[in-house]
């Protein structure tokens, strides 16, 4: 009898963990969808830069048709948003399209940087304006206001209409630390948008205004303008000769883990990096 009871034990316990493991979804294989570590629906929260924001909607699209149950989602706010949202822990990642400030580190001591790409800001006008090249000093002149007509610039007698984007962008903070540096501040006067999509509409619509956006952003509609010579492509931008260029970071609140990681590493891998490419941003890997 005791036989025959051990017996039915060792039925039953491989049955459970039968039972388990199908739960589970088997054993995995090298390429394989990942799994999600809690055994159930995973979501994943990402927000922050408007400029990373369409980028990372497209990878985001990616990772979930290969990962069934899961679900990432992307939400804009701005570079300053992202990085608050990743350290205070109200979103699994931030995204930030300038470089961390000392004081975020000092605040987000935890806050863990991933670099998924890089991208060129290009100086742009409305198609009709005849200046084609600027110096980085004579961008600084006029956005801060000292330059203000055309003219000067050996274009048009007609004032310059500046457009910028809003306090807390993360390619106002790019273009600020790499154009305007500490001395030089963008004029009051200037037209504040708050996407990229909108500073290149109003370009394209203004006559004699001049502003600027993310690569992944130029087309047909505005005008693009060399700095020294060296016009704003990505060529120009990956072998440092144009000098306008930016991370595009993923910030998480410590190490990342879990499906926040399977994302980030999906990001870096060469599936992910290809869509970097498609979108007109400069790869990492």
């Amino acid at each position: 009898m005791k036989n025959i009871s051990k017996s039915v034990f060792l039925v039953v316990s491989l049955i459970l963990v039968a039972a388990m493991v199908a739960a589970c979804g088997g054993s995995s294989t090298p390429g394989a969808p990942v799994s999600d570590p809690s055994g159930g629906n995973s979501t994943v929260t990402v927000s922050g830069s408007t400029t990373v924001q369409p980028l990372a909607e497209k990878l985001a699209e990616a990772f979930m048709t290969e990962n069934t149950g899961v679900r990432i989602d992307v939400q804009g706010g701005g570079s300053s948003v992202g990085v608050k949202a990743a350290g205070e822990g109200t979103s699994d990642i931030g995204m930030a399209s300038r470089e961390i400030k000392e004081s975020e580190l000092i605040e987000f001591p935890n806050l863990k940087i991933i670099v998924i790409a890089r991208d060129g800001i290009a100086i742009v006008s409305h198609p009709d304006v005849n200046v084609g090249d600027l110096t980085i000093e004579q961008v600084r002149d006029i956005f801060s206001g000292k330059i203000t007509n055309w003219k000067d610039l050996g274009g048009e007698d007609q004032n310059i209409i500046i457009v910028s984007r809003e306090e807390g962008s993360g390619t106002r903070g790019a273009f600020e630390e790499m154009v305007m540096g500490e001395d030089a501040l963008i004029a009051a006067t200037a037209i504040l948008q708050p996407s990229n999509g909108s500073v290149r509409t109003t370009v394209s619509t203004t006559p004699y205004a001049i502003g600027y956006m993310s690569f992944g952003y130029l087309d047909e509609t505005v005008k693009p303008i060399s700095i020294d010579g060296v016009a704003p492509t990505e060529p120009n931008a990956a072998d440092g000769s144009y000098p306008i260029v930016r991370p595009l970071n993923m910030l998480t609140n410590g190490e990342p883990a879990g499906m926040v990681k399977a994302f980030l590493d999906f990001i870096l891998s060469e599936a992910g990096q290809k869509l970097v490419v498609e979108d007109g941003y400069i790869p990492v890997k």
